[in-house]
């Protein structure tokens, strides 16, 4: 018998380490290129809603249940994701929701018809949902507590990054260059790219065909009220809230809704409910939870009031108003990897950079409220830096005191919840700005136009200039003089619009000065009354 050489079990032992570090490059490239197609899918309407309508002959209402039909869907299945995975394994609902939105992106690109595109938007809603509930889960699930600073961080760059920062410009530049329909064709080989790499790389979980039955219930009235809140929430504000009655209805069915959809959970934790409550066992997932609304509030209402002030007050294009935040991408990075830093090789609890996080964003929100109609984008870009630099240091902290100290088991219950918590929390914080600027416009024209009365000097020599003006490249004099007046009125409403931006920017700052010391004391109590949470059983 042949002797085995001594060096083969440690070479041997080599090439297997090897082969699953490629493994696992190749798998977490793939998750972060699919959440990466998420969140441009997720992005576009708000860069091209001055180009689609038209193209869809769609109003203003037909082309809102693009929005509505996503958002809601990809909630719905924030909680879903979780009992997918345990029925048909990770591996499968990872494939098959990046296939699903490389087929729908195609699909989109190819299409006039606004109802075939609401379809379209459904679908890609759930496998929106799937990607990031079940990518998340797997990077948790794959490398140690030691390694998820850097490994969240990572993915913090294609999740939360990507929507704020990078998606804006690349959306822009495609929708002013070529047509909004190329965002969704360069989605396609960035799909397929991403497929690939899922395909060839081997998923190691824990997850796989459980036989476990389905909450019908949980589910269906999960649903009913995401669907109520997502319409109350974008549309509201287009009804004026309560004051329609349909709004009212759905916000009577919502709570209805929601009410049975916890009592149903509360009641069904021996059998199959939709979500584990177990998660809210550990506090720091309860105060993450928590924390999850502020952050979403902060991220997706400065996301939505920056570009729209670009676009309305400061006339950009969409690629100007794109590459506005796109600086921002650069400090947002610098802000995750330093609190990575601060958590992996300093030994500094995750919590500690979020005080920091929330002044630095807080700075931004409140130089921003000095912006004006002169503005330019250097007026603008340490407002941005900050912003970046604030978010950084505030998502990544909260995303390792929410996620990390699960158990295995149960993680995937905690990403989802986690996830619709930053998505409900980013719901209210554009409904919320979208009003104030509508209110605070009205309100400033109504003041403004107070004093722009029929009889002041300075208002008759503004007017006589302009009627002169207007009649010197040849206008009519009764003409010129009513083309003056309403020029007169376009200013007027034009500096009410930049008033009203710079409440909102002070608003963000106000909100997140009331909400920080509320997060501090929820913190308190709930590290008070809980008992401590068991911690994971190092498997990785």
């Amino acid at each position: 018998m042949t002797d085995v050489p001594a060096s083969f079990p440690a070479a041997s032992l080599k090439e297997r380490h090897r082969s699953s570090l490629n493994t696992r490059v190749l798998l977490v490239a793939g998750i972060l290129l699919a959440v990466f197609a998420e969140t441009i899918t997720a992005t576009t309407l708000s860069i091209a809603r001055l180009d689609m309508p038209g193209d869809l002959a769609a109003t203003s209402d037909e082309y809102a249940r693009l929005n509505m039909g996503y958002l809601a869907t990809k909630m719905i299945f924030f909680l879903v994701t979780p009992w997918l995975m345990n029925r048909f394994s990770a591996k499968i609902c990872l494939r098959s929701a990046t296939g699903m939105m490389t087929l729908t992106c195609g699909l989109a690109a190819l299409t006039p018809n606004l109802d075939i595109q609401v379809l379209l938007r459904i679908f890609q809603g759930m496998a929106g949902g799937i990607i990031l509930v079940g990518g998340q889960t797997v990077l948790l699930k794959m490398f140690h507590k030691s390694g998820q600073p850097a490994i969240q961080a990572v993915f913090a760059m294609a999740a939360v990054v990507s929507p704020t920062a990078l998606a804006p410009s690349l959306q822009g530049w495609l929708v002013d260059t070529l047509s909004w329909s190329w965002v969704f064709l360069f989605l396609v080989p960035l799909g397929l790219v991403a497929l690939f790499l899922l395909a060839v790389s081997e998923i190691d979980d824990d997850t796989g065909a459980t036989g476990s039955g389905v909450d019908w219930v949980g589910i269906s009235a999960a649903s009913v009220f995401l669907v109520c809140l997502t319409y109350i929430l974008t549309r509201g504000h287009r009804w004026d809230w309560l004051d329609a009655p349909h709004v009212l209805h759905l916000t009577f069915l919502g709570v209805a809704s929601f009410a049975l959809f916890v009592i149903h959970q509360i009641r069904s934790q021996n059998s199959n409910a939709l979500i584990n409550l177990e998660v809210f066992r550990s506090p720091d997932f309860t105060f993450g939870f928590l924390a999850s609304f502020v952050a979403g509030f902060a991220l997706f209402g400065s996301a939505f009031a920056i570009p729209s002030f670009a676009l309305s007050v400061l006339k950009m294009t969409a690629t100007e108003a794109g590459l506005l935040l796109l600086p921002s991408s650069i400090t947002f990075v610098i802000g995750l990897f330093l609190t990575a830093f601060a958590v992996r090789w300093a030994k500094l609890p995750p919590p500690i950079t979020v005080p920091f996080g929330i002044l630095i964003f807080m700075s931004a929100m409140w130089l921003l409220s000095g912006a004006n109609g002169e503005s330019g984008t250097h007026d603008l870009l340490s407002a941005i830096l900050l912003r970046g630099l604030g978010l950084g240091f505030l998502f990544l902290s909260i995303t390792l005191t929410t996620l990390v100290g699960l158990q295995s088991q149960i993680a995937a219950y905690g990403v989802g919840l986690f996830n619709l918590g930053r998505q409900i929390g980013g719901l209210f914080g554009v409904a919320f700005l979208e009003t104030l600027l509508h209110n605070q416009t009205m309100l400033n024209k109504s003041i403004l136009g107070a004093h722009i009365a029929s009889g002041r000097a300075s208002v008759s020599e503004q007017l006589q200039s302009l009627t002169a003006l207007l009649a010197g490249r040849g206008l009519e004099q009764t003409a010129a003089m009513q083309t003056a007046i309403t020029t007169l009125g376009q200013k007027v409403g034009y500096q009410a619009s930049v008033i009203a931006y710079d409440t909102a920017f002070q608003s963000i700052t106000v909100s997140l000065l009331i909400a920080a010391p509320l997060l501090v004391a929820s913190k308190i109590v709930i590290s008070k009354t809980m008992p401590p949470y068991p911690p994971d059983e190092p498997s990785r």
